[in-house]
């Protein structure tokens, strides 16, 4: 009674005075923390939206340069056909129209047609696609060779330089004179998607790149998805706990924070050097990219069997399924949505990767898209890292389109992934 009677006087044991919860000294304590509570909470602020201005900032110039890669110049030019160098046989071109067109000498038809409409050489005025444009016209209304025709055929690379307000003073001057004849016009450049690596950037396309990396990422998926998954269902259910197991761990776990450009070394050594497989072909780069993303996936995959309740182990045993039944029909399905989620994380950085691509000869010229597997072909990392590095202005705008591209690639691909990680996700 009288400890009890003393600890109610002293408020402490040790004889320490009681809180004076509302005194001076405790309001600014309090005020303090506030205080502090207050700027950390603006920092964390300031912090996410530098973040987001950064990011803004980044997407506004894409947008602002890329869109106007999708978009090309066009120009009207007036063909007068019976007075043009052309050397058509009628007979020929309904037999053979593509050879016929092609020894037609059409290019000095655009040169004369140019010099009498505007004053210029073809060269300065038209693209190197306008041939092509022309031999179209002709194929798709051959009638045309009998008289007089205007066509819009697409315009220099210093003539849409121009147009964009980013070319030279002569041919800014020019595009000015083209514009008060209303000979100038701007549509979408549909031949940007569907066409492949070139010289000019007035025609250089985004397919072949887009179809090289489809093919590189369908064969990282196809042989890291399964390899990864399966790893890690044997180093979590199966694999003995010794220093073996933990070695091969550690490994792993090393292995994920590898440089990228070591697993390049690594596939040219083994699938170019010593397995002699074609070079520069989706084939080897997703099996390069493979190597690289498969740690990230067995690390997910082991944390996502983890997160599975003991409980559905034991419910599933209690009911007379045997091991391999318990992992594959009720671990493997609670632990898929996090697996995909590694997945995710790891096909998207496959996907913007150049360095291991470089090194085994994947920022080779490719003028055709893929055919297959093993053909000839780079990827879009690549092709934006080469277009950067050309001297043509023209090619600037075409990288921002091409990031726009590449962007639009991978959000497509994370919300396929996320689709199948929400639909095969089950709470518990």
């Amino acid at each position: 009674m009288s400890g009890q009677t003393a600890l109610d006087q002293s408020g402490d044991p040790a004889g320490r005075p009681p809180t004076d919860w509302r005194g001076e000294a405790m309001r600014r304590r309090i005020a303090r923390r506030y205080s502090a509570e207050r700027r950390f909470r603006w920092l964390g602020f300031a912090a996410v939206f530098l973040s987001a201005s950064f990011l803004a900032f980044l997407l506004v110039s894409m947008m602002a340069n890329g869109f106007r890669g999708f978009t090309q110049t066009e120009v009207a030019v007036p063909i007068d056909f019976p007075r043009s160098p052309v050397l058509i046989d009628p007979a020929a071109l309904q037999t053979n129209p593509e050879q016929t067109l092609a020894n037609a000498n059409l290019p000095a038809v655009l040169d004369q047609a140019s010099r009498a409409a505007f004053g210029v050489e073809e060269t300065r005025l038209l693209s190197p696609d306008a041939v092509l444009a022309l031999r179209k016209a002709i194929i798709a209304d051959p009638g045309i060779l009998a008289g007089q025709t205007t066509l819009r055929l697409p315009a220099s690379a210093g003539i849409d330089l121009a147009v964009k307000s980013d070319g030279s003073e002569a041919d800014e001057a020019l595009a000015s004179q083209l514009d008060e004849n209303g000979a100038l016009s701007s549509r979408f450049n549909a031949s940007f998607l569907i066409g492949s690596d070139g010289t000019d950037p007035t025609v250089v396309g985004i397919w072949g790149a887009l179809k090289g990396s489809l093919l590189t990422m369908v064969i990282t998926l196809a042989l890291s998805f399964p390899i990864g998954v399966f790893s890690a269902l044997y180093l979590e259910e199966y694999a003995p706990r010794n220093r073996w197991t933990d070695l091969i761990e550690v490994s792993i776990n090393n292995l994920a924070a590898v440089p990228s450009i070591i697993f390049g070394l690594l596939g040219l050594a083994i699938f170019l050097n010593v397995m002699h497989l074609p070079r520069s072909a989706p084939l080897v780069g997703g099996m390069t990219l493979a190597l690289m993303t498969m740690p990230v996936i067995v690390i997910a995959g082991r944390n996502a069997i983890k997160a599975v309740p003991p409980s559905i182990r034991d419910a599933a045993l209690g009911i007379g399924s045997s091991p391999v039944q318990v992992v594959f029909h009720h671990v493997l399905p609670l632990a898929l949505p996090g697996i995909l989620t590694g997945t995710i994380i790891g096909m998207a950085r496959a996907l913007g990767e150049t360095a291991p691509l470089l090194m085994i000869g994947m920022r080779a010229f490719i003028s055709q898209p893929p055919g297959g597997f093993t053909d000839p072909a780079t990827v879009l990392p690549v092709q934006i890292f080469l277009w950067s590095d050309e001297v043509g202005r023209g090619f600037i705008e075409k990288t921002s389109a091409a990031i726009i591209v590449l962007l639009a690639f991978l959000l497509t691909m994370n919300s396929i992934a996320i689709y199948l990680r929400n639909k095969f996700e089950k709470k518990w």
